[in-house]
């Protein structure tokens, strides 16, 4: 009775959780579950094990079936478990050689992915200063140890659907950045739908000009800048870094994020995961109809790559992100490419919005290590 009304229910249900590093995320599902299967898959896989051994336990003679059962579903969803483990390895074996490809040799420390690493702890935390850049919106400043001379500014833009979030997002991925002697600012900008597009474009430049203005007493290489955004974030650092045409910025970061929103309008519905046209309406406006076209246009990097002027790029997305579909990031590599734009499309096969929620998972190494690359480079390391 246990066996068939309780430990192969919980195989079952195991199962299901694990299926979600190899299928898109159904509508119904909370997609945050889809980042635990993948990204803390590896530790989770104890369950189904131990569910296994419970199975042993308590099987009897005429419950060998159900116990078959149990162990192959247990099996499967161990496997799937630690598909992402595996999947990130193999990634990691050609990933080197096409950062390189994209962008030029870099000497970086750390292993592309590393079973230990699976386990280690979070990096230091750095110390923070906060800052008014412009009234009612503030910056966090991290910068590395003194010593080693004005340190470049990566800027990072939260995510959160233009009408949440804030500067606070994923704070231990910004402490990691200053290890890589970048200095992060990580600002705060108005939000829709009180503030439409292009308020964050101003906003952004408005905290670039700040930099600007304090940097050499904060110890800062304004010169030197890197726009960084993830979702929604990175759609205002792709369209910010692509648009200004400011020759400080050398490069830009954007992890599962939109870059035509056109393309974006007609791909959404209003039953997704995330009401993206009504996200959208209040962002933009409305629909890109013809008083709204301009609008769209400057949103959208897609539209605004010129050869020559568009700064290095590195993409990264999920292809099971059912929040924000993979074909913006192709797309834009597309075009990138089309431009002979330096840039980077890395694409992680079992990975759903946020994988690199879990910097020690097989997302965040991998996107640590891309991002370490990157950054090498624009340092000139």
């Amino acid at each position: 009775m246990v066996l068939k009304f309780l430990l192969l229910p919980l195989a079952v249900l195991l199962l299901a959780l694990s299926l979600l590093t190899a299928v898109r995320v159904p509508v119904a599902v909370n997609w945050r579950l889809a980042v635990l299967a993948g990204e803390y898959g590896y530790l989770l896989a104890v369950l189904p094990l131990g569910l296994a051994a419970s199975i042993w336990w308590s099987r009897q003679s005429a419950a060998w079936p159900w116990a078959l059962a149990g162990w192959l579903v247990c099996a499967v969803a161990i496997g799937l478990l630690l598909k992402p483990v595996v999947e990130a390895a193999l990634l990691g074996q050609a990933l080197p050689a096409r950062l390189k490809t994209a962008f030029g040799p870099a000497r970086i420390e750390q292993p592309v992915f590393s079973l230990d690493r699976l386990f280690f702890r979070r990096p230091p935390v750095a110390s923070v200063t906060t800052h008014e850049y412009a009234p009612a919106l503030q910056l966090d400043l991290r910068r590395p140890a003194a010593g080693a001379g004005p340190a470049p500014v990566v800027i990072v833009i939260h995510g959160g659907g233009w009408d949440g979030g804030d500067r606070n997002e994923v704070a231990g991925f910004n402490d990691w950045l200053v290890t890589q002697g970048w200095a992060v600012a990580a600002i705060d900008y108005r939000l829709a739908p009180g503030h439409p597009w292009p308020a964050q474009r101003e906003d952004v430049q408005a905290a670039i000009a700040w930099l600007k203005d304090n940097g050499d007493e904060l110890g800062l290489d304004t010169n030197r800048l890197v726009l960084f955004g993830r979702s929604a974030g990175g759609q205002i650092a792709a369209a910010v870094g692509y648009g200004t045409r400011d020759p400080a910025i050398r490069g830009v970061i954007a992890f599962y994020a939109p870059f035509d929103m056109e393309f974006a309008w007609s791909v959404s519905r209003e039953d997704d995961a995330l009401n993206s046209l009504n996200l959208m309406r209040q962002f933009l406006g409305g629909p890109p109809d013809d008083p709204r076209r301009e609008v769209y246009r400057s949103a959208s990097a897609q539209e605004l790559v010129q050869a020559g002027r568009t700064p290095p790029t590195l993409l990264l997305h999920g292809s099971l992100d059912t929040l924000v579909w993979r074909r913006h990031s192709e797309r834009l590599a597309a075009r990138l490419a089309e431009a002979a734009v330096p840039h980077a499309f890395v694409e992680l096969p079992w990975a759903v919005h946020a994988f690199e929620y879990n910097p020690h998972g097989p997302g965040g190494q991998l996107t640590t290590f891309a991002c370490s690359w990157f950054l090498a480079r624009l340092r000139g390391d």
